[in-house]
């Protein structure tokens, strides 16, 4: 792979392991959770990513960086929020700390998800692509909220998923006319000004409800 897909690579799983570490923090996890959670979080994703493109064994099972870097990554988060005394204040910081590596995450991975299928099967435009970067991008988040027993961000959260399918399209148009560099910027740049708009002005998408006086629920068994 390019230096371009080891740095959004690298980028991704730091991001992504650092909301994991707090996620698990936040469910009062020890140690070891909190280290279980961030290491899932960070190379989860990819893992599933590389076996779908069918690069076996996964990049993150052949080499220990993604695998190390999540474990410093859960070691420093969990010493600080030992030592460092949190406020009301500092807990908004914390707050906002865990927003913008979770969109950090979420844009260098469909980044490298994205690249990962073009490098490996250049005759896939689109499809492909596109679906291995939103897989990248979403897959360790899902395992961190359903490891952490809550409903996984993607599918109860404002603009997510379609940040990254916009990104991964963009990275795929930018690939047929620029370099593989200035497309993984393109891509990544779309999906973080995406997630900063939705966030910003609370951006939703559509939630079905049922009309008056027609209240609907799934029978139990």
């Amino acid at each position: 792979m390019s230096i371009t897909w080891l740095i959004f690579e690298t980028m991704g799983t730091i991001a992504f392991a650092f909301s994991g570490a707090l996620t698990g923090l936040s469910r009062r996890m020890d140690v070891f959770g909190v280290t279980v959670l961030a290491v899932m979080t960070g190379i989860g994703g990819g893992m599933v990513r590389d076996v779908l493109a069918g690069l076996t064994p996964p990049s993150a099972l052949k080499s220990p960086t993604g695998l190390l870097l999540s474990i410093a990554t859960a070691l420093a988060v969990s010493i600080l929020y030992e030592f460092v005394p949190i406020s009301r204040r500092s807990k908004k910081w914390i707050t906002l700390l865990y927003a913008v590596s979770d969109t950090c995450g979420l844009a260098a991975f469909t980044v490298t998800g994205a690249l990962t299928s073009l490098y490996a099967h250049p005759e896939e435009a689109y499809v492909m692509p596109v679906m291995l970067g939103l897989i990248t991008a979403i897959g360790g988040g899902i395992i961190r909220d359903m490891m952490a027993q809550r409903v996984p961000l993607v599918l109860r959260t404002d603009v997510y998923a379609l940040a990254s399918i916009a990104g991964g399209i963009a990275v795929c148009a930018a690939w047929q006319h620029l370099s593989g560099a200035a497309a993984s910027w393109i891509g990544f740049v779309l999906v973080l000004a995406l997630r900063a708009a939705a966030l910003y002005f609370h951006w939703q998408l559509y939630h079905p409800h049922p009309g008056p006086h027609r209240k609907w629920r799934l029978p139990r068994d």
